[in-house]
């Protein structure tokens, strides 16, 4: 079929025989058995020792096939390491040259089964996939399935809508499980949905999942953000600022600098994670993230939209609120006023920059609200 054809087409390419070359010589020989003779000596494993050895197989009954496959897989199990292994080996700025010339050799077989995985293997180490064989694979469904994540996040970095195609079923999954949780008829699971450690919730496979899509990828990690934000403002459903959070903290988990770095939110979310892991927050965490808070600087006002975010995740707010009636019984002990309260000042400032967070998205208006 012209699949076939297709598949074996890149052989031609590299002057190795194919199906089509044997056709020819079997139609135009007078003897067709010396002429497969011929066929086999020439495309065959070409070492000295095995003139005797297949012979030997043959008497066992061992189909040839059966022998040059085994012989095949044992050499591509081989090249797969040899690859992985010049990835890392050499001065950096040579270190993919023998990769490129490599994936210039072999894309033109990216079709035959089994010589795919070697091309994949070489795309995936190879941190810039020309810009051509990057179009090839996308125009195609079957090699685009294929590929490793690492060649995908370089087509996606510059396809925000067929990123957006792969990232959108994870954002609904996500939102459903948060639903199925608050309106299951189980009254166990209400009581039960601030009680995972934050830690614990970034293990949900959405949270994997998005993480191992976006990698050390910035661009990437931009698109997921922007598409949470806008999704937030379309349906006001908190549950996208608890995932603007878990995703953070989960690149943060992985020590992943080259995103936590350029995030300016991070060092508050990663005090504010660890007040929502104490279910409280304690004076040096509110001193601390107060400091962040009056440290937004002129000019940088915008980031008031993603703190209010990540204020407004109901984890947050659970906790802020918690915080809040504890510090109002003490007050009430000590015959204190709350105004008289930083510390309560602070926590109310908290929860209203949460509460307001989709009016400040909406209204593009960056500034704290008056308490």
């Amino acid at each position: 079929g012209p699949g076939q054809a297709e598949m074996y087409a890149g052989l031609q390419e590299l002057g190795v025989a194919n199906g089509e070359d044997l056709k020819e010589t079997l139609t135009n020989c007078t003897e067709p058995l010396k002429a497969i003779e011929q066929f086999q000596t020439e495309n065959g494993v070409l070492l000295p020792s095995l003139q005797y050895a297949l012979p030997f197989l043959d008497l066992h009954g061992t189909p040839r096939l059966e022998f040059h496959q085994s012989v095949f897989d044992e050499l591509r199990e081989k090249l797969l390491e040899r690859v992985s292994a010049i990835a890392l080996e050499g001065k950096v700025e040579e270190r993919y040259k023998k990769l490129e010339d490599l994936l210039e050799k072999s894309f033109s077989l990216v079709k035959m089964p089994s010589i795919q995985p070697v091309v994949m293997c070489v795309m995936k180490h190879l941190p810039k996939v020309p810009e051509k064989k990057l179009k090839l694979v996308m125009a195609d469904k079957d090699l685009y399935k294929a590929c490793a994540v690492e060649v995908k996040r370089q087509i996606w970095q510059d396809n925000q809508a067929l990123f957006g195609d792969e990232v959108s079923p994870l954002l609904k999954q996500y939102i459903l499980e948060k639903e199925n949780i608050l309106f299951s008829n189980d009254i166990s699971f209400l009581q039960n949905f601030f009680s995972p450690s934050p830690k614990t919730r970034r293990q949900g496979e959405v949270v994997q999942k998005l993480t191992q899509m976006i990698g050390k990828n910035v661009k990437l990690y931009d698109m997921v953000l922007q598409f949470l934000r806008t999704l937030f403002l379309r349906t006001r459903n908190v549950h996208y600022c608890t995932l603007r959070a878990e995703l953070l903290m989960s690149l943060h988990d992985l020590e992943i600098s080259e995103i936590c770095t350029v995030d300016p939110c991070h060092k508050f979310t990663w005090c504010l994670d660890a007040c929502i892991r104490e279910k409280f927050v304690d004076n040096k965490r509110a001193r601390e993230l107060q400091g962040f808070l009056d440290g937004v600087k002129k000019g940088q006002e915008q980031v008031l939209g993603d703190l209010s975010m990540i204020l407004c995740d109901p984890f947050a707010i659970n906790t802020l609120a918690l915080s809040t009636i504890r510090h109002l019984q003490d007050l009430v002990g000590q015959d204190t006023l709350p105004r008289e309260s930083p510390d309560l000042l602070l926590l109310l400032r908290m929860l209203s920059l949460g509460q307001g967070a989709w009016d400040m998205i909406d209204s593009q208006v960056f500034k704290e609200p008056k308490l």
